[in-house]
């Protein structure tokens, strides 16, 4: 299998790598790669003291909220989310043909 590539404005190979995972244990819930990421990808997502994902946001169970990869179908794979992270939080990977 072959790894996509793709070429810069400048002629050189690039090869994206798609954000797939952000670890809910390193992220502060900072916000700023989804601010840097200019496709709907990330969420903002409460848990509980449990470290367990809370649905209902009106809960009195919440600890704290961590951005998670909702839709990694909408990834370009430039990987800005992870340039900007200051807890360096997050998996990338290369896509195979």
């Amino acid at each position: 299998m072959a790894v996509l590539t793709g070429l810069t404005y400048g002629g050189n190979t690039w090869t994206p790598k798609f954000a797939q995972e952000i670890d809910k244990d390193k992220c502060i819930g900072c916000g700023r790669c989804i601010k840097v990421c200019g496709y709907p990808v990330l969420d903002l997502k409460a848990l509980n003291e449990e470290g367990e994902f809370v649905e209902d946001e009106e809960d009195d169970e919440i600890e704290r909220k961590v951005m998670v990869v909702a839709h990694p179908e909408n990834c370009i794979g430039c990987q800005a989310c992870a340039r900007i992270c200051p807890k360096n939080c997050y998996t990338h990977a290369t896509l195979e043909n």
